[in-house]
């Protein structure tokens, strides 16, 4: 798949599609702890000598045939990887009556109802870009988006780079006018080393003023839900202690004092 239209200053085109499945209603799983790292000072760029230097050792360490590919002028392309770790749903155009329980219609003057749906991305889902060296971190967000068919403003998610430092995780909001395929040439191939994830672009408190109604009712709609789903488990869950309990009564008034 190729990634055109607001990709236009980049080549960006994505492999590997993963299964087109979504969740409509889960609990968020526990993460591990995390620190945002301050945003470091920008590198020196590679001259071109030193870029192809860069990009034979890079070929030669890859295990994976994934080698980057290097143009006369300079530029040259290669693939990331992106884990997708999205803790809020996301709203997607709903192309399938059976994809989600959760649908609204919206309706503009301009255009005719179109339904969309709110649905939590799979956890940890990874997903494969070959990319230019010219490609931003804000055309792989949009990319991805266009992917998933995910109708959300693209300035509510953030592409980060992890790292880890002393066994913990670090992790680096890249500006949207930063160049990953550079960051992955400059890192190497390994993912230890350096991987990349795309995350709510938190600035603290959710800004619930940039969603829109039907987002907000969208939201509601999964939380009632997944209350629901809770005090069943809870109720569940006492119900059988309660019956554990008045058979262990049961047991102790039949017994001979």
């Amino acid at each position: 798949m190729t990634v055109s239209g607001s990709m236009s200053s980049g080549y960006c085109s994505l492999e590997e599609d993963i299964e087109d499945y979504f969740f409509t209603a889960r609990e968020n799983l526990s993460r591990r702890s995390a620190k945002i790292q301050d945003v470091p000072k920008e590198e020196k760029k590679l001259s071109i000598r030193e870029l192809k230097q860069k990009i034979d050792s890079f070929n030669v360490m890859v295990q994976n045939g994934l080698i980057m590919k290097m143009a006369d002028d300079g530029t040259f392309t290669g693939f990331i990887k992106v884990h997708l770790k999205l803790q809020r749903p996301v709203t997607v155009t709903d192309t399938s009556q059976t994809l989600s329980i959760y649908t609204i219609e919206q309706a503009s003057p301009n255009k005719p109802a179109e339904k969309q749906t709110s649905f939590y991305l799979p956890l940890d889902a990874v997903q494969q870009l070959h990319i230019s060296s010219v490609t931003t971190a804000s055309e792989v967000i949009r990319g991805l988006l266009q992917k998933f068919q995910v109708v959300d403003e693209p300035l509510k998610f953030a592409l980060f780079k992890q790292t880890q430092r002393d066994e913990q995780v670090l992790f680096q909001k890249l500006p949207l006018a930063e160049h990953p395929l550079y960051l992955r040439l400059l890192a190497g191939p390994e993912t230890n080393v350096l991987s990349f994830v795309l995350k709510e672009n938190e600035t603290g408190e959710v800004q619930w003023e940039a969603f829109t109604v039907p987002e907000l009712q969208n939201f509601l709609l999964i939380l009632e839900k997944e209350e629901r789903e809770k005090v069943l488990q809870v109720q569940k869950k006492y119900v059988s202690f309660r019956q554990h309990l008045q058979e262990a009564l049961t047991e102790t008034t039949r017994k001979p004092v």
